[in-house]
């Protein structure tokens, strides 16, 4: 009997088939051993690609059946580079209680569905609407991780002969561009119009899965030779040393805080998530640089990035209503596959990224210029280098076992993730036919800011973000917008 989704029959999600999907071609099982950088996240990241914009009638007309087939067809095929998505996670050395990747062949797992819903009644589709929530399949998780896929799916065939496709991965297993191309190779992978052209090795390279030099901080000694500019201090990973300083004001202020239980429990923070997106066209981001910086003319000095990353912290925190004595924090993502020495390989499918990371107190933050807070957000992401990573990583271990996943919503932190050079719906699940929108839903660390291309503007930013209530998201739109 298929599994129905909702109560309102006019917007009832029917799941009809749940299978698990296995490579190809079977490796041997074996145990892939993490990063700290990986176990920080293990838990699902989840997309939705929408396709109401099919090519042809052809695809239209398209059995769900026939749909399902070659996605199934193009996931076996592309676990077989990609064996790790197959297994599972596990505590591999009880003494030390890390999580390890168990490479056991034990599956993916792949959803149909349908509904009558029609893909124009929801609306703006960068709008998350709740409904999203039934388009991607979540198995039950009772927090043994060794028993959770790390790669699920479901197609659903909607009741205008569109689709959408909602993809749920382990921070794990991939980061940002490493989910990218492995969900490239999967669209590539799946003939769904036969005769499509397949990724060639140069559009796409294999993915490498061991970790090498990020596994052990005595791995990541700079090689002889080179030399690093930088002090000790900046080589401790400031991102670290700001949220300690973050948690210990959060609780010499906060009757009931303990500091010391902070990523022992689960986290409930998305309990009351309001998922709000704001789309800045190319216009719009011009008009930004104009306002903060009247004098420049022709071609400015700084990146949308950086603009629109000052603007946002601004905003978050006069909309937060935080004291000006109260010290803020900017934390943002950089990728580091290049930043080591030696760098990372070409098709690295772990984690490499670290936070660069900017303090000072909410009155300074208030006064300072657009063209100070940019300067201090290059400041930041220069000092990621090799010698910053090594103590990044050092500090992970000294932290223990337990994720940064489950770190309480901190009203002075703002965090940003730049998903822009990862333009997710440009994959094409059908030839031809490029996603009208990939959403994700609320993710494990809610507050954070993902910066995403705009499928409509390709110079238009879309930001995503989570609040704790519906109030604070309206004090943030008047300050954002």
């Amino acid at each position: 009997m298929a599994a129905q989704h909702g109560n309102d029959p006019s917007t009832i999600v029917s799941i009809s088939k749940i299978v698990p999907v296995y490579p190809k071609l079977v490796q041997p099982e074996r145990v892939l051993t993490l990063s700290n950088l990986d176990r920080q996240c293990p838990k699902l990241m989840h997309l939705v690609f929408f396709y109401d914009n099919l090519s042809s009638q052809t695809l239209k007309d398209l059995p769900l059946n026939s749909v399902f087939s070659s996605l199934k067809s193009g996931l076996e095929q592309t676990l077989t580079l990609w064996y790790p998505g197959a297994g599972r996670l596990i505590r591999h050395n009880q003494s030390d209680g890390k999580l390890n990747l168990w490479c056991n062949n034990h599956g993916a797992v792949l959803a149909q569905a349908e509904t009558l819903v029609k893909i124009s009644q929801l609306g703006n589709l960068c709008e998350y609407n709740e409904l999203f929530e039934k388009l991607v399949y979540k198995p039950a998780f009772d927090g043994n991780f060794s028993n959770m896929p790390l790669i699920v799916a479901q197609v659903t065939r909607f009741g205008c002969g569109g689709y959408s496709i909602g993809i749920g991965t382990s921070h794990s297993l991939f980061d940002g561009p490493a989910n990218y191309e492995f969900l490239y190779a999967w669209a590539s992978n799946s003939e769904i119009v036969k005769g499509r052209r397949r990724c060639s090795d140069d559009e796409l390279p294999k993915p490498v899965h061991e970790r090498g030099i990020l596994l052990l901080s005595g791995n990541l000694q700079a090689p002889r030779g080179t030399t690093n500019a930088h002090n000790n201090k900046e080589a401790r990973a400031m991102a670290i040393d700001h949220l300690y300083q973050l948690i210990m004001q959060a609780a010499s202020g906060q009757k009931g805080f303990d500091p010391l239980h902070i990523g022992r429990g689960p986290s409930n923070q998305n309990n009351k998530c309001v998922l709000k997106t704001y789309h800045f066209s190319g216009a719009i981001i011009d008009d930004l640089k104009r306002k903060h910086f009247p004098m420049l003319r022709g071609s400015l000095h700084f990146s949308t990035f950086e603009i629109l990353v000052a603007h946002l912290w601004k905003a978050r925190t006069k909309a937060l209503e935080v004291k000006k004595e109260k010290l803020v924090c900017l934390q943002f993502a950089v990728d580091i596959r290049k930043k080591v020495l030696p760098s990372l390989p070409r098709g690295f499918s772990g984690n490499a990224y670290v936070l660069a990371s900017i303090m000072i107190s909410a009155g300074e933050l208030h006064q300072a210029s657009y063209e100070c807070i940019i300067e201090k957000i290059r400041k930041a992401k220069n000092n990621v280098n090799h010698e910053y990573v090594k103590g990044y990583v050092e500090a992970l271990e000294a932290a223990g076992p337990q994720g940064s996943s489950d770190l309480p919503p901190l009203k002075e932190l703002t965090l940003v993730s730049d998903w822009t050079r990862m333009p997710f719906h440009n994959i094409e699940f059908f030839h031809g036919s490029k996603a009208a929108y990939a959403c994700p839903l609320a993710t494990p660390i809610s507050q954070v800011a993902y910066f995403m291309q705009s499928p409509i503007d390709s110079r238009g930013v879309d930001v995503r973000i989570g609040f704790e209530a519906e109030s604070i998201s309206s004090a943030f739109t008047q300050c954002f917008l």
